[in-house]
């Protein structure tokens, strides 16, 4: 007898026959090594970038509901004070995911008379924040600035560019000084997901404006979980720009507050000194970007997130599979995730690692690139 479910074992099947059906994982993650079942590789796939060293927080109890309804714990005051002197802001505000910071407070801000103006690359929690806000969306290709500069010209009322400091899969800079040129010009009003940027980049790790010494940035959307190697996300802006938020955002009224041992967490890592965790970093990335373009690897990226593309989705699942049983964990990544016949493996550098480890994985990238033609 047929079920009315079935239907998904045939959407399942489609994708496997595609190349891009997902499992999950079942990991356990020491440093910079991950364990799957018995097997322990060297992990290039986590975004706890610096390797901050845990500490011990307890867990307290929970506060199990909005901070609108339950009240606003103070450790919550502590950090938003923190984060918005981390980027010289007025006011902050705490998500329990960085994601959930883009589909709340981009809504919140941004309104049905206005203009948004998005890289073609943004995160999905931007694509799909536009979309909330019941703006008009004009997409312009990516990092191309005169696409931006043509389209926004044409464009009248409030206008909002919306773009990542560092882009999750391509591993590339915004061109931010020039976009922050036209801003400037046209009077619209930037919104940046810093996520990859913040903490890793730039003077004391203020991110990736900082790094370019662009100061209009309006609204900075971030997460605690890369960089800071915490958990939740934030907003940072203007005292009422956040006033709104704690207003309209439904991401933050509707949800629960994120446990307060984690937002001691967060406070504890931002306390540290991260110069020498930043530094390392730093030294990784040259070491791993420069070792695969020495091996024929077409390398771009100048940033911890290095993009192997490969193109085509089985044999990029292959080069992963030999990876992984080369000991070295670098997840493929694959449609819809990135364009179709571009996907690649997203190797992410983090400070956990050491020189050895980083010259032994080189040598299993060297023999995979010959072993699938890629150079």
């Amino acid at each position: 007898m047929k079920q009315k479910l079935d239907y998904i074992s045939k959407k399942l099947d489609e994708l496997k026959s595609q190349n891009l059906h997902r499992i999950l994982k079942h990991v356990k993650i020491n440093g910079p090594f991950i364990s799957i079942g018995a097997k322990k590789l060297v992990n290039f796939c986590s975004n706890d970038y610096l390797g901050l060293s845990s500490g011990k927080i307890t867990p307290k109890q929970l506060q199990s509901s909005s901070r609108l309804v339950s009240g606003n714990d103070e450790s919550f005051l502590r950090l938003e004070k923190k984060l918005a002197t981390h980027k010289s802001k007025e006011s902050a505000l705490i998500f329990p995911t960085g994601y959930m910071a883009n589909i709340g407070a981009i809504p919140a801000l941004v309104d049905n008379s206005s203009t948004i103006f998005s890289d073609e690359l943004n995160h999905a929690s931007i694509i799909e924040a536009c979309r909330l806000s019941n703006a008009k969306v004009i997409v312009y290709r990516h990092n191309n600035v005169e696409d931006l500069r043509k389209k926004i010209s044409k464009t009248k009322g409030r206008k909002f560019i919306i773009t990542e400091g560092i882009f999750s899969m391509d591993g590339d800079y915004a061109n931010l000084n020039e976009i922050s040129e036209i801003a400037q010009k046209t009077d619209s009003i930037i919104i940046m997901d810093d996520a990859h940027g913040d903490f890793t980049v730039g003077k004391d790790g203020k991110g990736t404006p900082n790094h370019f010494g662009v100061k209009n940035v309006d609204v900075y959307v971030s997460s605690l979980s890369k960089g800071l190697g915490s958990f939740g996300g934030y907003v940072t802006s203007t005292g009422p720009a956040i006033d709104l938020c704690i207003n309209k955002a439904r991401s933050f009224i509707y949800t629960s507050a994120l446990p307060s041992f984690l937002v001691e967490l967060s406070m504890s890592r931002l306390k540290q000194d991260r110069k020498k965790s930043q530094q390392k970093l730093e030294q990784n990335v040259l070491q791993v970007s420069s070792g695969l373009k020495q091996i024929g690897y077409d390398i771009k990226s100048k940033t911890h997130i290095i993009p192997i593309i490969i193109g085509n989705e089985k044999k990029t699942m292959e080069f992963g599979k030999f990876m992984y049983k080369n000991g070295i964990f670098a997840q493929p990544i694959r449609y819809p995730t990135v364009p179709k016949n571009s996907a690649r493996l997203r190797v992410s550098v983090t400070a956990w690692l050491s020189k050895t480890q980083i010259d032994d994985a080189l040598s299993i990238f060297e023999k995979a690139g010959k072993k699938f033609d890629l150079f």
